[in-house]
């Protein structure tokens, strides 16, 4: 069985009580990568990579990957160090478990391979088969061929789009769905009947919904939540979370 998530059904969404999620966009950029995500509490952590020599680097640029730090030092092993601190979990919350949304910008298959690799044997940190609050490792840009993702471990789940094609066994693979919010720029005057379509469509499949390159401000924040996007993108991860009052 297929699934393709439609985005011109002409349906209202539910706006949730909850506040939304939040997204730490290029949270290697920041002044204090990784640290300044768990501080407040993100859903999920975003890194850029490339595959350069055998290793992985976090940059935004190709051009800049020779001075790059590498995910091991930036985030693996920062966070297996995090783990080890806090008796099997990432911080002093008990209840706190992010997701690691690697963003593969070239080659997908063999960046996965390395990933694997290097996460493999830290299945209580990475795995939350082992684990409940374990890190989740999430896969988006170059995904590699959607058919493949059913036989990757559980240490591993993708960033899905709303007009890929899934079977059953590639959409328990998917994490939650994203997309581009200029996708949804014309017509201007149906923007907000549309996303709340698509909205509404991820959500009948069990998922839920992050749109990137969306204005980062308050008034287009609490303007998503209120079509139903489940995750802020936002390079303000602070002002986000106390916008909507998070305790």
């Amino acid at each position: 069985m297929k699934f393709l998530f439609p985005i011109l059904l002409l349906v209202v969404t539910r706006v949730s009580a909850q506040p939304p999620l939040i997204h730490a966009h290029n949270d290697y950029q920041k002044t204090e990568p990784l640290i300044q995500a768990i501080r407040y509490k993100v859903y999920a952590i975003e890194a850029d990579v490339y595959l350069v020599d055998h290793k992985l680097r976090v940059c935004h640029d190709e051009s800049a990957t020779l001075q790059a730090p590498t995910l091991g030092q930036l985030y693996l092993q920062p966070i297996i160090q995090l783990f080890n601190k806090y008796r099997g979990r990432i911080s002093e919350d008990s209840t706190y478990a992010p997701v690691l949304m690697i963003d593969i910008k070239k080659d997908g298959t063999a960046v996965l391979q390395e990933i694997l690799k290097e996460i493999a044997q830290y299945p209580q940190v990475f795995d939350r088969g082992t684990n409940p609050l374990a890190v989740q490792v999430v896969i988006s840009g170059d995904r590699g061929p959607v058919d493949h993702w059913a036989a990757y471990p559980s240490t591993i789940l993708f960033d899905g789009r709303p007009r890929e094609h899934y079977d059953t066994d590639a959409l328990q693979k998917v994490a939650f769905v994203s997309d581009a919010y200029a996708n949804y720029f014309r017509p201007a005057d149906s923007i907000d009947i549309r996303l709340q379509s698509l909205a509404r469509a991820v959500h009948q499949k069990g998922k839920i919904l992050r749109l990137w390159g969306i204005p980062d401000n308050p008034k287009a924040w609490d303007h998503f939540k209120n079509l139903g996007i489940d995750i802020i993108n936002t390079d303000s991860v602070a002002a986000c979370r106390a916008y909507f009052g998070y305790k």
